[in-house]
């Protein structure tokens, strides 16, 4: 007879809130993970007073008021905003693509004065269907716009040249002709006030959890003590890697502490030119 009604591989968001719904409907869960801490990539560690984001800095955003409302009965939620800004060179420019981003290249003061100027430097190229990354970019906000801040920092992220890479992955890029250098279209947004932690440990709190556990070391057993499995780990992993490996992007962080109150003036940079890492965020 199994022990547990739900067995939940993962503890990240989707584990998480799972395990918490069925325990409240009176399922006896059991949540494993093989890290040594719950809460996936939005995991945080408190460092001299500082919540830092081991895996990158998450901004919760969502326009569902259902879902907003959710998140803050475990936490209060700060009033962050996420405006980064491109360094390009040295020079510095507005993200997301906006008026005050076409402003600075250009000096176009109007939406019809960019747009034009995006039509025409994407109007040599056919770009009716564009093939990959580097067209489906061009297309969106012309040349300029591309090689200074897509191109490089693009293949950067992805290890791969821009042409190498699909289109749809430049599609979710926001483009705006607004002097609005909120990233977000999202009517909620921010992060919680002491980090992601405080969430998943009410999310969990009654439920059985055990980390530093590897599913795939005991597949078996974990299957004969419980009545369903969710698992929310690597797909290509679960079967046995039997259309073989997907693949995944990875990053590297490294994490530096400086005795300033404020080190760059913005709380995230990314730097699109070749020659300097990704982004430093503070």
């Amino acid at each position: 007879m199994s022990k547990y009604d739900y067995l939940i591989v993962g503890s990240g968001w989707f584990g998480s809130v799972f395990a918490h719904e069925m325990h409240k409907n009176g399922k006896k869960c059991l949540v494993i993970d093989k890290r040594d801490h719950a809460g996936g990539n939005t995991y945080c560690k408190e460092v001299d007073g500082i919540n830092i984001h081991i895996y990158g800095a998450h901004i919760f955003h969502t326009s569902n008021k259902e879902i907003w409302d959710y998140v803050n009965q475990f936490v209060e939620f700060n009033n962050y905003i996420n405006s980064p800004l491109a360094n390009y060179k040295g020079e510095l420019y507005n993200l997301p693509f906006n008026m005050n981003t076409f402003y600075k290249l250009w000096g176009t003061s109007t939406p019809a004065s960019a747009r034009n100027i995006i039509l025409e430097q994407a109007g040599s190229y056919n770009l009716s269907r564009p093939k990959n990354l580097e067209e489906q970019a061009i297309k969106l906000v012309g040349i300029d716009v591309y090689e200074r801040f897509i191109k490089h920092y693009t293949e950067k992220q992805w290890g791969r040249t821009a042409v190498d890479l699909p289109a749809s992955i430049i599609k979710r890029i926001p483009v705006r002709f607004t002097y609005n250098n909120n990233y977000y279209n999202d009517r909620y947004q921010g992060i919680p006030i002491g980090g992601y932690n405080k969430i998943f440990s009410k999310l969990l709190q009654g439920i059985e959890v055990r980390k530093n556990t590897d599913f795939f070391k005991d597949r078996e057993y974990f299957k004969s003590i419980s009545q369903k499995i969710v698992f929310t780990g690597k797909i290509d992993e679960y079967y046995d890697y039997c259309y073989g490996d997907l693949e995944y992007r990875s990053l590297e962080f490294e994490i530096e502490s400086l005795d300033l109150d404020n080190y760059q003036g913005n709380a995230v940079v990314n730097f699109t030119d070749s020659d300097t890492p990704l982004y430093q965020d503070i």
